[in-house]
């Protein structure tokens, strides 16, 4: 179990992509006391999350697969993580975050651009950059 890694070598892109754009940002924060959910990257002033999403883990409709061994365990597990995700997502917007998810496959400058776009939307919506959420 010790190769599970709870970040990706593409997370840590992608931050350090966000970074060098001026993007200052917390990893992996608890946004909603009780929701054991930590997105990958917060923005807590703008009351975005973001989430990178492994194909495989995640059921990518372009690019996931289906386990051939054991496969009714897996098409289980998989269906169970993507229940989940909705769950979180539901809980995140109805605590006031805006949440962006990501897919792996993705390349890294347009999943920034995406951050972007998401932050300024966030920002335009909000008329107030300095609020935070929690």
């Amino acid at each position: 179990m010790r190769a599970n890694r709870s970040e990706s070598g593409l997370e840590r892109t992608l931050r350090s992509e966000l970074h060098r754009r001026g993007l200052r940002f917390r990893k992996h924060l608890a946004v909603v006391p009780g929701l054991r959910c930590r997105p990958d990257v917060v923005f807590p002033a703008h009351g975005v999350v973001v989430f990178v999403d492994g194909c495989f883990w995640h059921s990518c409709p372009e690019h996931g697969t289906q386990a051939k061994a054991n496969g009714a365990w897996w098409r289980a597990k998989l269906e169970g993580n993507v229940a989940r995700d909705r769950r979180n997502d539901r809980a995140l917007r109805d605590a006031g975050w805006t949440v962006l998810r990501l897919w792996e496959h993705e390349p890294t400058d347009e999943m920034a651009d995406a951050v972007q776009r998401t932050l300024v939307d966030a920002h335009s919506a909000s008329g107030d950059a300095g609020r935070r959420r929690g």
